[in-house]
């Protein structure tokens, strides 16, 4: 049985929140038109053509989100 930890009411508050990124299909998405283009190599300039577009515009489009996301954050986060 794992030991139980209980809340010192002693310790401080946290100065701030912990900030974690929310989750995406991004890197799911982007690994898929990665490998599409890989396997286009061997199939087909089409499906090559095919993953290339889809790199391309989750790149985009995650390059977009996390520009917006940095600057909702305070500037010492920067």
């Amino acid at each position: 049985m794992p030991e139980r930890i209980e809340h010192d009411p002693t310790l401080a508050e946290p100065a701030e929140a912990i900030h974690l990124p929310d989750p995406s299909y991004m890197p799911a998405t982007l690994a898929f038109g990665i490998a599409l283009a890989l396997v286009g190599i061997l199939t087909g300039i089409i499906v090559s053509i095919i993953g290339l577009i889809i790199v391309v515009v989750v790149l985009v489009l995650w390059i977009r989100s996390t520009r917006e996301h940095m600057a909702e954050l305070p500037l010492e986060h920067h």
